[in-house]
C-alpha cells in the first residue's frame, strides 16, 4: 500500500492534467487571456488545498464564474476585475470569521439548481461562435441578441472548425467509457492540436487570438482605486464572494459524501477568501472549489490536501516549460470542451425532478433559471432567495391550522379525547397547529372572530406551537385584551416552554391565563362561575 504523501503526488500530477484545459478554457470563456487561469489555478488552488477546510477539495477557476466574469470585464475592465477578486476575497473571509459557513448551507436546493442550469445554459450559448467557426469578432452579452446573430450567421460557419469541435465533444464525452486513467479533455487537445498542425489547417487558435501564453510567473502588484470605484465595483464583488462561497461549500459537502469525512465550513470560506486575495494580486480571476476536479481527486485516492498542492506545481510547470505549445491549441476544441462542461454542469436529472415536487419549488426554480440566462446571475439569486422565503412563509402559514376541538368533540371524531365530554356551551376550545408566525397571525385573527356572545371562556391549547414570533404575540395579546373587555375569560394551556419564555418576555401577564392542560382550566371555569 502507497504511503498518503505518494498517493497524494500521484493524484496531484492526475488533477493537475485534467485542470490544464480546463484553467485555460475558463479564462478565455471569462474574456480574458488564458495564462490567467493558469495562474488563477496555480496561485489559488495551492492556497486553498494548503489552508482549506475540506482534506480533498481542489480549488480553481470554475465554469460557474464564466458569466460573472465576463460581464465585470465587459463593464469595468481587467483592472476593475482584479479590484472586485481582491474585494471578494476580503468578503470571504470576513464571512469564515462571523461564521456564515453554517448559513450558506441553508441555501434552498432549488435554487442551487435553477442558477446551476442557467449558468450552464450561458456557459453553451458563448461557444456557438468558436465550436462553429462563425468568425464573429464581437457577441452581444444578451442571450437574446446572442442567439439571433448566431441565427443570422450560420451561412459564414466552417466545416473543418465544426469538425474539430464535433470530434472534440465525442472524445470528452466518450473517453471515460474506455479509460479513466487518461482524461479526454487532455487526448481531444493533443489529437487536435496535433492534427491542425500537421495539416496546417486555416482554423483559429489560442496564439492566433491571443499571442503567445507567457512562459515566466508575474510578480503581485497593487492596484489602487478611490472610494468611488469601490462603491462601484462593491456589488459585483458580493456576487464573486457569495457564488465563490456557495460553490466552494457545495464541492465539500459531496468530497465529504465521497470520502466519509466533514469539512470545516468557516475555515473553507476563509481560505477562499485568502485565496481570492491573492490571485488577484498576482493577475489571476476568482476561485473557487471545483467539484468536478475534486471529484477526480478522489476517485484517484487522494485523501490528503497534497494532491491539491501538488497540482498547483504540475500547472506552474507546465505553464513554464509548455506554454508556448498551449497557444497552438484551436479555440473550436476548446469550445468542445466548455460544451461538454456545461452539459455535465445543467444536471438536467436534478432540473426535472424538481418538477416532480410541488409548484412553489418548480416556481423558485424556473424563476431563477429564466433570471440567470435573460438577466444577471445576482438578480437570480437575489429574487431567488427572496421568492423563496415568501413561499416558505406561505407553506409555514397554510400548516399552521386552529380547530375547534369543544364543537366537534365527539365519540367518532378523531379529535376526541375524554376531557372534552363535559365542556360547557358557554366554552370554547380551540388547538394550534403550527408556528403562531407574521404568516399565520391574520388567520389567528380571522379565526378568534368566530367568538360570540354566547361564550364566557375561551381556551387556547397551544401544545404543537413550537415558537411564536412578535407579530404573534401581538395578536395574541390584543385577542386577550378583546376577550377581556367582552367579558370573556382567556386561558393559554399545554404550552411548550419556549413559548412560555417569549410570552413572560413580551410582558404578557399570564396570571390566571396559563394552565397546565385543557382540565386545569375547565376546573377554573367552575371556581369562578
Amino acid at each position: 500500500m502507497r504511503s498518503p504523501v505518494r498517493q497524494g503526488r500521484s493524484c496531484g500530477v492526475i488533477v493537475g492534467i485534467v485542470a490544464l484545459p480546463l484553467a485555460i478554457a475558463f479564462a478565455i470563456a471569462s474574456g480574458v487571456s488564458p495564462e490567467k487561469g493558469l495562474i488563477t489555478a496555480v496561485v489559488a488552488g495551492f492556497f486553498i488545498s494548503a489552508f482549506g477546510g475540506s482534506r480533498v477539495q481542489i480549488g480553481g477557476p470554475t465554469g460557474a464564474f464564466i458569466v460573472i466574469v465576463y460581464g465585470i470585464v465587459q463593464t469595468y475592465g481587467i483592472e476593475g476585475l482584479t479590484v472586485a477578486t481582491f474585494m471578494a476575497g476580503f468578503m470571504l473571509m470576513l464571512m469564515g470569521f462571523l461564521r456564515f459557513g453554517v448559513l450558506l448551507k441553508y441555501f434552498p436546493h432549488t435554487l442551487i439548481v435553477g442558477f446551476t442550469t442557467g449558468i450552464a445554459v450561458i456557459i453553451f450559448s458563448a461557444q456557438i461562435n468558436d465550436l462553429f467557426g462563425l468568425g464573429l469578432e464581437k457577441v452581444p452579452a444578451d442571450f437574446l441578441e446572442k442567439w439571433a446573430l448566431y441565427a443570422s450567421s450560420l451561412r459564414s460557419m466552417d466545416l473543418t472548425t465544426m469538425a474539430i469541435g464535433a470530434g472534440t465533444i465525442l472524445i470528452t464525452a466518450l473517453m471515460p467509457r474506455l479509460t479513466k486513467v487518461v482524461p479526454g479533455s487532455i487526448v481531444a487537445i493533443v489529437l487536435a492540436t496535433a492534427v491542425v498542425e500537421w495539416w496546417q489547417l486555416p482554423v483559429e487558435t489560442i496564439g492566433s487570438r491571443f499571442g503567445a501564453i507567457p512562459n515566466t510567473f508575474p510578480m503581485p502588484r497593487f492596484h489602487m482605486v478611490d472610494l468611488a470605484t469601490l462603491k462601484e465595483l462593491l456589488r459585483p464583488a458580493l456576487a464573486i464572494a457569495l457564488l465563490g462561497g456557495i460553490e466552494s461549500l457545495l464541492s465539500a459537502v459531496v468530497a465529504d459524501g465521497s470520502i466519509g469525512g466533514r469539512h470545516r465550513s468557516n475555515m473553507e470560506l476563509v481560505a477562499q477568501g485568502g485565496a481570492n486575495i491573492l490571485s488577484a494580486l498576482f493577475g489571476g480571476i476568482p476561485a473557487t472549489g471545483a467539484i468536478a476536479r475534486t471529484a477526480t481527486n478522489v476517485k484517484n485516492g487522494g485523501r490528503t490536501p497534497m494532491a491539491g498542492m501538488v497540482h498547483a506545481v504540475v500547472l506552474l510547470l507546465i505553464m513554464l516549460i509548455a506554454g508556448k505549445w498551449a497557444a497552438l491549441i484551436p479555440m473550436s476544441c476548446l469550445a468542445g470542451i466548455l460544451m461538454v462542461v456545461a452539459w455535465n454542469m445543467a444536471e438536467l436529472h436534478s432540473f426535472r425532478a424538481v418538477f416532480k415536487t410541488s409548484r412553489y419549488d418548480m416556481a423558485v426554480l424556473l424563476a431563477t433559471f429564466l433570471l440567470t440566462v435573460i438577466f444577471d446571475l445576482v438578480i437570480a439569486i437575489e429574487i431567488g432567495l427572496v421568492l423563496a422565503a415568501f413561499l416558505f412563509m406561505k407553506r409555514m402559514s397554510d400548516s399552521t391550522q386552529l380547530k375547534s376541538l369543544s364543537e366537534t368533540a365527539d365519540e367518532g371524531d378523531s379529535l376526541f379525547d375524554a376531557e372534552f365530554k363535559n365542556v360547557p356551551k358557554h366554552v370554547l376550545i380551540y388547538e394550534i397547529n403550527g408556528p403562531l408566525f407574521f404568516g399565520a397571525a391574520q388567520t389567528f385573527t380571522d379565526t378568534m372572530k368566530t367568538v360570540g356572545d354566547k361564550h364566557r371562556m375561551l381556551i387556547l391549547r397551544m401544545r404543537h406551537v413550537p415558537f411564536i414570533d412578535a407579530t404573534g404575540l401581538h395578536r395574541l395579546k390584543d385577542i386577550m385584551h378583546t376577550m377581556e373587555r367582552r367579558n370573556v375569560r382567556v386561558a393559554l394551556t399545554d404550552v411548550v416552554p419556549e413559548v412560555e419564555r417569549a410570552l413572560r418576555d413580551s410582558g404578557t401577564q399570564l396570571e390566571g391565563v396559563l394552565y397546565a392542560g385543557v382540565p386545569e382550566a375547565l376546573a377554573s371555569d367552575h371556581r369562578n362561575s
